[in-house]
């Protein structure tokens, strides 16, 4: 079998403009109240072993290992709960079944981190087993349906770049991809582009020249799935896709837009999906609209980190404004917003590759 393969090499904050002391601070405060509130099982009391996955994640991306140095136990717990919940088919879901793939992609996105730097061995068996099911469910036109099934036609934008990201994973891990299965999902994603025109095709002129953006399935654009399908070119090396910049300035103005919050209140920029992607799309394509946005968000996450000293269940966290609520939803936005506070740190194998020129070749270019 053919493989993807790409190295990793240190990276490091490109300034002080990058990382600032209450940056720092509030990254520090949402780790203290997700060690404080993880609870004995490890999963923050949630049964999304994405958002469990989630939740480790977080730590990694601000140099934190499993089993060292002080957060070492707290990693380990939601990593462990993870690993201790795969299903021998692979799958990583004990939720809904409706959420089958969501939690598979991002517990195998977050998995493939941690076995990047830390090798443990454990990770190896159950990310294989785990990337084997993303490969076997792939549908005919490349996505993926909510459901761990094959089937003709995969159901959104969201499912396929949850897959596509757990993918890149295994790539920065050194472990073997097939390329036609990273080529695929690249297709099912550029194929939910949509110009303002209302043309899909990209052989048509119209598409290309005036503005558009990526949707959900075809018709329904968002912010969200503007930055997801940028993750998804961006992290495979299809850096000069004409669709990139679109959708980039679609980002754009959503981040113009945002105001800086006064109250506290604790909600991340639109929801804790939404952003999770916005803050990997302007890393990943860097540059100017990197250092244009990235102080906006970082700067609004400060600005609404809920502080209650008073209160230890409290205190420190975000929330997601969408989909998720309780505790679950506190550890969605907390563990989002930490990843993003940390990003500059570039600790984790995905933050870490300039342009993968080997597997930019095998999969070739639109």
């Amino acid at each position: 079998m053919a493989a993807l393969c790409c190295g990793s090499t240190t990276g490091r904050a490109e300034g002080d403009w990058e990382i600032t002391p209450a940056g720092e601070r509030a990254l520090d405060q949402g780790l203290e109240w997700l060690a404080r509130n993880q609870g004995p099982k490890g999963n923050w009391g949630s049964d999304d072993l994405g958002l469990v996955a989630l939740g480790a994640l977080s730590f990694a991306a601000a140099g934190h290992l499993p089993g060292r140095g002080r957060y070492g136990d707290v990693i380990d717990r939601a990593v462990q709960y993870v690993v201790r919940s795969a299903r021998p088919s692979g799958l990583l879901n004990i939720a809904n079944p409706q959420r089958d793939m969501y939690n598979h992609g991002l517990a195998t996105f977050v998995l493939g981190q941690m076995f990047g730097m830390t090798r443990d061995p454990q990770l190896s068996r159950v990310l294989d087993r785990a990337l084997k099911l993303i490969y076997s469910t792939q549908c005919d036109d490349g996505g993926w349906d909510y459901r761990a099934k094959r089937q003709r036609n995969g159901h959104d934008l969201s499912l396929s770049v949850m897959q596509a990201k757990a993918i890149r994973s295994a790539v920065d891990s050194g472990l073997e991809v097939p390329p036609e299965v990273a080529r695929q999902a690249i297709h099912s994603v550029r194929i939910r582009y949509r110009a303002s025109n209302g043309s899909r095709d990209p052989d048509d002129p119209r598409t290309r020249m005036g503005p558009g953006q990526f949707t959900y399935n075809g018709s329904r654009g968002t912010t969200a799935m503007a930055a997801a399908g940028v993750v998804c070119l961006q992290e495979f090396g299809q850096y000069d896709d004409w669709r990139i910049s679109r959708n980039m300035d679609v980002i754009r103005r959503e981040i113009q837009q945002l105001k800086i919050p006064t109250d506290r209140n604790g909600r991340v920029p639109w929801d804790a999906y939404t952003l999770y992607y916005v803050g990997q799309a302007i890393y990943q394509v860097g540059g100017g609209i990197w250092r244009e946005c990235y102080p906006i968000l970082r700067d609004h996450l400060i600005a609404s980190q809920v502080e209650r000293p008073a209160d230890p269940k409290q205190d420190g966290h975000w929330t997601s404004t969408r989909h998720v609520g309780g505790v679950p939803g506190q550890l969605y936005g907390t563990s989002t917003a930490c990843f993003i506070l940390a990003i500059p740190n570039r600790f984790l194998p995905i933050l870490q590759e300039g342009k993968i020129e080997g597997l930019r070749k095998q999969l070739g270019s639109d």
